[in-house]
């Protein structure tokens, strides 16, 4: 299995819900790669930049063992792209990781992958999640299947902990 992540990223990204699992990934032999509308560095909420290491329309999700996507209002606008619901849908379908927190899920929501399956996120989507046939969980940290979701900044020594034990269980069971 691939030991790389691909993670979507635009202006105003939630920082901490990008850098935290990214750098945890890192620490347990994942690599991140951000893909952005264009290859140019975004900035966060709190202002930290991210430079994309290429363009959503040239990520190919049979080159990643999973997807990362972060809160913030990035995701709000991401999920109007076409080539975004195709990659999340592709990634769920294959069994890969999809791993996203607060906000990020508008994007699964916007994929139509979340219809009886148990999420979270941040309580300000909790209505979409429902809307979108998610059964609703508030809790740190929520795996059903290839999905992890959490709510908030707060969740993310639980989140990223999860992403690892996915992908070190996936590997171990992919030949």
């Amino acid at each position: 299995m691939q030991k790389m992540l691909l993670a979507f990223g635009d202006d105003v990204y939630e920082d901490l819900e990008l850098w935290y699992p990214k750098l945890r990934l890192e620490e347990a032999g994942y690599g991140t790669q951000l893909a952005g509308p264009e290859r140019r560095t975004f900035v966060g909420k709190h202002g930290y930049p991210a430079t994309a290491d290429l363009r959503i329309a040239d990520a190919r999700s049979q080159d990643y063992c999973g997807l990362l996507i972060p809160g913030g209002f990035m995701p709000d606008k991401l999920r109007r792209e076409a080539r975004v619901l195709e990659l999340t849908r592709e990634f769920h379908a294959a069994g890969k990781l999809v791993a996203f927190i607060c906000h990020g899920g508008w994007i699964p929501i916007s994929a139509h992958i979340l219809r009886g399956k148990r999420a979270t996120g941040s309580r300000g989507i909790k209505d979409d999640l429902e809307n979108a046939g998610a059964i609703w969980v508030d809790e740190p940290v929520v795996v059903d299947g290839n999905l992890i979701s959490s709510r908030t900044p707060r969740d993310l020594a639980p989140f990223a902990a999860a992403m690892v034990t996915f992908l070190t269980e996936a590997g171990s069971t992919s030949g």
